[in-house]
């Protein structure tokens, strides 16, 4: 099951790249010299990181060097944008508004272990060590092409472009208009949103294992291993639809006031949906083979989008 899960994403993720490029390039205007220019140098940075991201991880075997950027890198995309193309108003937005999830999800990552001095040690994401076993992945040849293709290459492209809407934003000048400030506001609530699943999670995980090192004993939540209330009962997934969603109204907020609401800085987001798709699906393979309630929770509650009715 989890193979054909990861076929199904992988065959999605290819058809995306290949078909988004070609529709929103029919809908959309030629790019100007300064955002080409601005797209080449942004791409040539993103390129030189991955491949950093590769040798660290192949030398210590700890695959989660892109993990550890995934917060980081995009505000320096965006501010570097921003200085290309003058810090403009909305520029300044947009570039404080990433900086504001930024620090956020850093905080979060940095909390649960994922930084150390030693930059290339810290936690490495459990699903790494679970796809290292599977037999299509199987020797060190393998995994490292997977590593170098999907974990650094794809990965560190799929960063650079969820931050692209800022390019669409470069040529733009003037006052930021109503519609940004909407899109900035609801941008923020999700913000928060993702912020209290997070912190949801890191106090109910906290408790548990606080109790179990104790043994103490576990209430009916914590003996199922995993939480279910909270934000956590309305979606199996709340940080992850607050991310994704993150993204979209960024996309928005780039195309506001230029006129072009379908542009070919979309293909970010849309493949950062088909990314959390797939990654929940080989998450939730994993509870439920870990976790016997996993099957009921995912049968009562919605994945991304909770029920109104």
């Amino acid at each position: 099951m989890k193979n054909q899960s990861l076929l199904l994403t992988a065959i999605l993720l290819i058809v995306a790249v290949v078909v988004l490029p070609l529709v929103t390039i029919y809908y959309d205007e030629p790019l100007t010299d300064q955002q080409f220019k601005l797209l080449k140098e942004l791409t040539i940075g993103m390129l030189l990181v991955a491949l950093a991201c590769f040798v660290v991880g192949e030398i210590s075997q700890n695959y989660s060097q892109t993990d550890k950027l995934w917060s980081i890198t995009p505000f320096f995309y965006v501010a570097y944008a921003a200085h290309s193309g003058g810090w403009t108003p909305k520029l300044i937005l947009m570039t404080i508004l990433v900086g504001v999830w930024a620090f956020r999800l850093t905080y979060n990552f940095n909390r649960r272990g994922g930084y150390s001095w030693k930059f290339w040690t810290g936690e490495e994401d459990y699903r790494w060590s679970v796809l290292r076993k599977e037999p299509f992945l199987q020797g060190r040849f393998r995994f490292s092409l997977f590593n170098l293709f999907f974990i650094c290459i794809y990965q560190h492209a799929l960063i650079l472009a969820f931050t692209l809407p800022i390019v669409i934003a470069v040529p733009t000048t003037g006052a930021i208009g109503v519609t940004e400030i909407f899109f900035s506001v609801l941008l923020l609530l999700l913000v928060y949103v993702e912020w209290k699943a997070d912190e949801q999670q890191w106090i109910f995980q906290t408790n548990k294992h606080r109790k179990i090192r104790n043994k103490e004993v576990l209430n009916q939540e914590e003996s199922q291993g995993f939480i279910s209330s909270g934000l956590w009962a309305k979606v199996r997934h709340p940080n992850y639809a607050a991310e994704q969603s993150i993204w979209i109204v960024f996309y928005l907020i780039g195309a506001a006031g230029t006129g072009k609401w379908i542009n070919w800085s979309m293909a970010g987001c849309v493949l950062l949906v088909l990314l959390f798709q797939g990654s929940a699906n080989f998450s939730e393979g994993i509870s439920s083979g870990k976790y016997p309630a996993y099957k009921d929770y995912i049968k009562r509650v919605p994945r991304f989008i909770p029920k109104f009715w």
